[in-house]
């Protein structure tokens, strides 16, 4: 390990990956990538379990964007295969479509309708709320209170441990409600995953001679010089939790490999009101990979602690009041950049992360 570098970036997930790969390649910077975790990838690690399936073992990645330069960014460094995203709800004993659209709507009231009739009975169902305060209130102001319970109000709460009305409506909101039978989850203009894996292509990004990685490695504990520190972990643990710790929300994985080509109709089912888990994955439907077995992965929402990984910050106001007193402080460090969703306590997509990254590089290297 080299006693003192250009540049220290801690975390090498996405945004710490882009900005070392950057100013190796553009600016020649020697760079050291540190992690405490055991592989590089962040949240986004993947790999072939027992089974020979490829799964994501944070969680589901679904990568899309709307931006041609996160996306020309990331096609230097992996193919793609192109993907469309279902999920499904399993309430009342049945799968449901969802997010919601005329085709749930039409197995809610039982026959087949128009976008004029859902247009025309949602105005009947919804409560009247201007400006909605909350993830309760931004629903009810769409499809009423029944759909809310049936879909939203206990995936939520089994989620954050809290009630929707008091978290930030951005959680919620992020949902749409459509009034065509479009059934994909997401509608960004590029959806894929990367052809290798999640893995093989940050591998890629990290693969330069003036990027060393170093992994089971503890920022705090870690003796070395640099001019510039891009730190990618949790904000109130840079500073040592000086206001206490900010919230997280965390998770647990149960993989299950079964002998059967697929276990559920879609990529994701989600569970709002039966067992304790929120959803099953079943990444096979989407890697394109032919086994006669599957493995399904129920994720079980967790609270934060010790040993346990922080991966959603929770968007209440309580929350974002602590996380700004941590922002000042950071904002009067010298020589350190705070890129990424930990660092910024902010819930990003993995698109947003790289962009976020390109645009502290270009801020950093005077490309503005």
């Amino acid at each position: 390990m080299k006693s003192s570098v250009d540049l220290l970036v801690v975390g090498a997930g996405f945004a710490g990956a882009v900005l070392a790969e950057r100013f190796a390649r553009v600016l020649g910077k020697r760079c050291l990538v540190i992690d405490r975790r055991p592989h590089i990838a962040g949240n986004a690690y993947d790999g072939f379990d027992a089974a020979g399936v490829l799964i994501h073992h944070y969680g589901p990645h679904y990568f899309r964007t709307n931006s041609d330069r996160v996306r020309v960014y990331l096609s230097q460094f992996t193919d793609w295969r192109p993907v469309d995203y279902t999920i499904l709800s399993y309430s009342d004993g049945r799968f449901w479509n969802f997010p919601i659209n005329l085709n749930t709507f039409e197995q809610f009231v039982g026959h087949s309708a128009t976008s004029e009739e859902m247009l025309t009975t949602l105005a009947k169902w919804r409560s009247p709320i201007e400006k909605p305060r909350n993830s309760e209130e931004v629903i009810i102001c769409q499809v009423g209170y029944e759909l809310y319970e049936k879909f939203f109000r206990n995936y939520t709460r089994k989620q954050w441990q809290r009630d929707p009305s008091e978290l930030d409506s951005s959680v919620c909101g992020r949902i749409p409600v459509r009034t065509n039978r479009d059934n994909r989850y997401l509608t960004e203009k590029f959806q894929a995953l990367p052809k290798d894996g999640y893995t093989p292509l940050i591998e890629r990004i990290l693969d330069h001679p003036k990027i060393e990685v170093q992994l089971q490695t503890e920022f705090h504990e870690l003796k070395v010089s640099f001019r510039h520190l891009i730190f990618t972990g949790p904000i109130d643990e840079y500073f040592s939790k000086r206001f206490g710790p900010l919230p997280y929300r965390s998770l647990r994985f149960e993989p299950e490999t079964l002998a059967m080509r697929y276990f559920q109709p879609a990529v994701q089912v989600n569970y709002p009101n039966n067992y304790e888990f929120t959803r099953i994955v079943e990444m096979k439907h989407i890697t394109g990979q032919q086994l006669p077995v599957t493995t399904i992965v129920r994720e079980y929402p967790a609270d934060f602690g010790p040993g346990k990984e922080p991966y959603y910050p929770v968007p209440a106001p309580d929350a974002k009041a602590l996380y700004l007193r941590y922002a000042e402080l950071a904002a009067a460090e010298k020589n350190v950049s705070f890129v990424g969703r930990l660092a910024n306590y902010r819930y990003y997509n993995m698109d947003q992360v790289i962009a976020t990254a390109l645009a502290e590089f270009d801020r950093m290297a005077g490309l503005e």
